[in-house]
């Protein structure tokens, strides 16, 4: 009879049949003879051990020069998260808590930054992605990448270049760049500052009704084709970190910002030598950002106050602080051409409903109605994943606050510069790893809302 072996198992024994000798009465099987052992294996040269050569040693001995430039620092920056811990050590401490902080338990921005952590990608495979076009339309123009400059008040506190390196960090790589109300540069000076650039301005209803009036007609004097109404300040938030750290427009020298200056000489070095800080809207201030909101900022604003800014201004009208599909819906039926969903960056109702969540339902009711209202989101980006994320859920655009202050923070014109950069390298690999090439190939196929 046949003997079975196993494959791939040389030491195997065959298996016994019946007419098989009992294995007790089976002779010993003599020992191996040395002629008969398999000869030894020689060490590949590469595992023979030898003193290595200076020629070996040479190219891995590239010690680098010390290079503690600005430019070398923010190069070092590889996310939006280094830029900040960089803003965070160059900055005294009212300044950075006012742009990192939120209002009260601070949930509402912990939770948006969370629901863009609470995503699953879906890549499609095969696809060419050789080349990744970021390019988009919003409002009627080409960007060149889906993300423009959110507005954000007194930016020339957070580092002296403020809205002006903002405004030529936008200019330069193509984007929108939004100027707000409670800037530090005039509507004027940032046009000059960067004539190039497309300048938007965000308007914040004031109870004069003639000075809102004036400024909409300097922002269309200085070439703004677009204008963004807040609509979601009817009283300032209860920013707790602005309360204890005593914040104050402009910031105080006060014992402890004396102490926290020692720190962070170089900040304090440009605040006191450059220009006091003066306002888009406004020529001097002294207060608290509650106090200031408080006292000038309109809470009796109806939908009738936006039909008549509707009337009055000529060019693309944005409602920005929408939370509710509702209100979505009611502001493009009284004439907006797009609409921010946007809690205000977390900074003034806590536990607010999240852009990013309200996003898809926003965009269904729209679909609905066959609007052919821009959808822009902010509140919780901070990396071009955040973003292409957005753009599949059904955002037209998006904008960063926080996401560009860090970089101010860090290094001026260069660190706006720099997180620019970032995002849009992370939004190109995101996207050549989704299998998609160009902006308008997203859907919400790519992306999964985890738990939902």
């Amino acid at each position: 009879m046949t003997h079975t072996v196993q494959p791939n198992n040389p030491e195997a024994t065959p298996a016994a049949d019946a007419t098989d000798v009992p294995a007790a009465q089976a002779p010993a099987p003599a020992p191996p003879s040395a002629s008969a052992l398999p000869p030894a294996r020689a060490l590949p040269p590469a595992l023979r051990r030898r003193v290595p050569k200076y020629s070996d040693l040479a190219p891995l001995l590239q010690f680098k020069k010390p290079d503690f430039s600005r430019e070398a620092r923010l190069a070092r920056a590889s996310t939006i998260w280094d830029l900040r811990d960089m803003a965070k050590r160059r900055t005294p401490k009212a300044p950075f808590d006012y742009t990192d902080g939120a209002a009260e338990g601070e949930i509402t921005l912990r939770r948006a930054r969370q629901a863009f952590l609470d995503i699953e990608f879906r890549p499609g495979i095969l696809r060419n992605v050789s080349s990744i076009d970021l390019g988009t339309d919003i409002l009627g123009r080409p960007s060149r990448l889906p993300v423009g400059i959110a507005p954000t008040g007194f930016t020339r506190m957070m580092q002296s270049e403020g809205e002006y390196a903002g405004s030529q960090a936008a200019e330069a790589a193509g984007i929108p760049y939004t100027l707000s109300t409670m800037g530090t540069a005039s509507i004027e000076d940032v046009a000059a500052a960067a004539p190039n650039g497309r300048n938007w301005f965000q308007l914040y209803l004031w109870t004069d009704r003639d000075r809102s009036l004036e400024l909409i007609e300097r922002a269309a004097r200085a070439g703004n084709d677009t204008l963004m109404v807040t609509v979601d300040t009817s009283v300032a938030g209860a920013r707790l970190r602005d309360v204890r750290n005593g914040m104050t427009i402009p910031p105080a020298l006060t014992l402890k910002t004396v102490v926290d200056a020692s720190y962070r000489p170089a900040w304090w070095f440009n605040f006191l030598t450059h220009e006091p800080l003066t306002f888009a809207s406004l020529s001097r201030y002294t207060g608290t950002v509650a106090d200031l909101i408080n006292s000038m900022f309109d809470p009796t604003l109806t939908f009738e106050d936006l039909d008549w800014l509707r009337e009055t201004w000529k060019g693309n009208l944005v409602v920005k602080g929408i939370q509710t599909v509702e209100d979505a819906r009611r502001v493009a039926d009284h004439g907006a051409d797009g609409v921010v969903l946007s809690n205000h960056g977390g900074r003034q109702l806590d536990r607010a409903p999240l852009p990013f969540h309200l996003l898809p339902d926003v965009k269904q009711a729209f679909s609905a109605d066959n609007a052919d209202t821009a959808i822009m989101l902010d509140t919780g980006i901070m990396s071009g994943a955040d973003i292409v994320a957005a753009l599949a859920l059904g955002a037209d655009f998006t904008l960063i606050g926080r996401a560009y202050l860090y970089g101010l923070m860090a290094g001026g014109r260069a660190g706006v510069d720099r997180a620019l950069q970032i995002l849009e390298k992370d939004m190109a690999r995101t996207m050549a790893l989704l299998g998609v090439s160009r902006v308008s190939e997203l859907t919400p196929e790519h992306v999964r809302l985890l738990g939902k």
